[in-house]
């Protein structure tokens, strides 16, 4: 008898894929880890008061640089800062500015880089030349550094009332030049996706440009783009606490990590490590574990390395 072949749909196979990439992800011990550290981090930034029952605002000046408790117990377990604030209720609530800032400038950048990479790779020609171009122009200038040029321009402005207006200058500065990489492998995906049988079907059924391009091959472009997300994600945390430092970043009275590192800075060396340390920790520790979770999920995706 002749066995019947059922064909297996676009659909089918994404979801295959990240069923696989699932069931490899949750075996590895380093990836739960990082798992774990990201919910932790993504828990304060959303309920800061299952953290603390401190008000970060609320300072006292004759409690200034108390150093942490014993077994951090206590009504200042980490200690207060130089101006007599609990330091763990400003590292709970400086933990929404940061991550609400990385996660807006992914959000923006992933859409930005997804739409100018699937026109190009899908258009060619003049499309993709003029799109190739300002790609190759903004690549070659780090992220951190354009940042730096674009905020530079506006130092010394007025301090932040909300969270828009403290978030909004550096988040603007992050997408203009956090765009690239998403586009670039937007774009290698749509050319290697355009010419295969099931977008050519579609194209002889008279189905539209924008159908094909976001209901056929979006779902190509997101896996390589996925597995990017993370890891960048780090590294927007990472350049939100350089500009903080410099001055040019998340601007006080609003808190963020990249504020609390600026302000540890400058009782370090005065035998108050703690100031500057803990908030160190804890951004290597969440960066270390978005860059394991990206290194990851890019290795389940990718069929050559299983």
């Amino acid at each position: 008898m002749t066995e019947l072949t059922v064909p297996v749909s676009q659909t089918q196979r994404q979801a295959s894929l990240w069923a696989d990439a699932f069931h490899s992800l949750r075996k590895r011990p380093d990836v739960i880890f990082a798992v774990l550290v990201m919910l932790f981090v993504f828990a304060m930034a959303a309920f800061p008061a299952l953290f603390t029952d401190q008000d970060p605002t609320v300072c006292r000046g004759r409690e200034a640089r108390l150093q942490p408790e014993t077994w951090f117990v206590g009504e200042h377990p980490l200690g207060t800062d130089g101006f007599g604030c609990d330091f763990a209720a400003a590292i709970v609530y400086g933990t929404r500015p940061t991550i609400v800032l990385a996660l807006t400038v992914m959000v923006v950048s992933v859409a930005v880089g997804l739409v100018l990479g699937i026109t190009a790779g899908y258009y060619g020609r003049w499309v993709d030349a003029l799109i190739s171009r300002a790609l190759d122009v903004f690549i070659v200038i780090p992220m951190l550094l354009g940042a730096i040029l674009l905020l530079s321009l506006f130092r010394g402005r007025s301090a932040p009332d909300s969270m828009l207006e403290t978030i909004a200058p550096p988040a603007i500065a992050l997408c203009l030049f956090g765009w690239m990489e998403f586009c670039r492998y937007a774009r290698a995906s749509t050319i290697e996706t355009k010419n295969l049988d099931y977008v050519m079907a579609a194209k002889c059924l008279g189905a539209k440009d924008r159908r094909i391009m976001f209901r056929h091959i979006l779902p190509n472009a997101i896996a390589p783009v996925t597995a990017v997300v993370p890891t960048t994600i780090g590294g927007v945390i990472v350049t939100e606490a350089a500009l903080a430092v410099l001055g040019i970043g998340v601007q006080p009275p609003a808190t963020s990590w990249g504020v609390l590192l600026s302000d540890g800075t400058e009782w370090a060396g005065g035998g108050y490590l703690y100031l500057f340390g803990i908030p160190l920790v804890l951004l290597i520790l969440t960066v270390f574990a978005f860059a394991t979770f990206g290194d990851a999920l890019r290795d389940a995706l990718d069929p050559k390395l299983r």
